[in-house]
């Protein structure tokens, strides 16, 4: 093979793609935006209607919605699987889900241990007044 056939070959090689990773069908797009518009639209009437009267079970109601529409992103959007990129991509998936969770977790931990070391201690029977004559 003269140099110049190696040339020609390399550069045929490159122009040829063997992801492992299948790239999106419109069929595929059009089905995450309408999750996505589904998963938004339903939180949005749920705070906007007052449908559930308590706030804690709204937020965590809205976070689970938010968590699915984070699924709905990477499966339709990115693409993402357990064989892209040869699995790669599902094991830095998961590194980063395990040091945010570190980090918000310990986060809270410290924010709620130190608010309740840092705040002056209160008497059981305050009056309003009480309160504000307090140094």
């Amino acid at each position: 093979m003269s140099g110049h056939d190696q040339h020609d070959h390399d550069h045929g090689h490159d122009d040829h793609h063997d992801d492992a990773a299948p790239h999106g069908s419109m069929r595929d797009y059009t089905i995450g935006f309408i999750l996505s518009v589904i998963l938004t639209a339903i939180p949005f009437w749920l705070v906007m209607g007052k449908v559930i009267q308590d706030p804690a079970t709204t937020g965590f109601v809205l976070l689970g919605f938010g968590f699915v529409q984070i699924i709905v992103h990477m499966v339709y959007f990115l693409h993402m699987n357990s064989k892209s990129e040869g699995g790669w991509n599902m094991l830095a998936l998961i590194f980063t889900i395990i040091t945010v969770v570190i980090a918000m977790a310990g986060s809270i931990w410290v924010m709620y241990h130190m608010n309740h070391n840092m705040m002056p201690t209160m008497p059981e029977a305050s009056t309003p007044q009480q309160l504000h004559d307090m140094p």
